[in-house]
């Protein structure tokens, strides 16, 4: 088996792996990525302003604050980590809103480019992240939270060589991982929404240097903003 084909087999069993043992992941980076055996390496903010649960069980908002690293396997792999910190706010029907505060932060992925022809790219990429932030007490009851979200998408990009947009689709979910004293629970995302919009821009800044903004929208309203430097 050619070697292209026994990573892409290997990656996609690797992503069946991770939905069976409910390890979650997600911003979809862009179309750009790092040739072989060089680095990106970046700041990223992101903010979801809005995620439902499922069951009436409310909505959910965090932020997230990264340093990114995507390190380019061959011209068209790239893996991508990233670490930092989070929170989350989580506001039940029923109840006052529950606010967890920063803690760590962390995620994973990869990404494959499908087509890169003229001024054309179209990437496929599997991203995750997962949030454990402070506990927090209500009325004097301890409440322990984590946040686990993950996706798979598709993006096209256009050149336009002062600025690259890009336009995907992509299948999300969010998990609500939470403990009252000892007691576990976990809720997922509004199964009706996993499937979103995302749009993208990288603006160069420098040969090397770039911002990039991302959004999303349908599956939930969040922004992901990065600056990012190619050495």
């Amino acid at each position: 088996m050619p070697v292209k084909k026994y990573i892409i087999l290997s990656l996609v069993l690797v992503f069946m792996f991770s939905w069976t043992q409910l390890v979650y992941p997600a911003s979809c980076y862009g179309t750009k990525m790092p040739q072989k055996n060089k680095f990106f390496i970046g700041l990223e903010s992101d903010f979801l302003f809005n995620r439902y649960l499922e069951n009436s069980q409310g909505k959910l908002r965090s932020k997230q604050q990264f340093l990114d690293v995507s390190y380019g396997v061959f011209d068209w792999l790239a893996l991508d980590l990233k670490g930092g910190a989070g929170d989350i706010r989580q506001h039940p029907q029923s109840s006052d809103e529950v606010n967890y505060s920063y803690g760590f932060a962390g995620g994973y992925g990869f990404r494959l480019r499908f087509l890169d022809r003229k001024n054309w790219k179209m990437v496929f990429g599997f991203q995750h992240i997962s949030v454990h932030p402070k506990r927090a007490f209500v009325a004097g009851v301890k409440n322990k939270a984590i946040l686990d979200d993950w996706q798979t998408s598709l993006l096209v990009s256009y050149d336009f060589k002062r600025i690259v947009p890009y336009l995907g689709t992509r299948w999300s979910r969010v998990d609500y991982i939470h403990w009252v004293d000892d007691v576990r629970s976990r809720v997922m995302s509004d199964m009706t929404r996993d499937i979103g919009l995302i749009w993208g821009i990288d603006l160069p800044i420098t040969e090397k240097i770039w911002l990039n903004i991302e959004g999303s929208a349908f599956d939930s309203d969040a922004l992901a903003c990065s600056i990012k430097y190619a050495f």
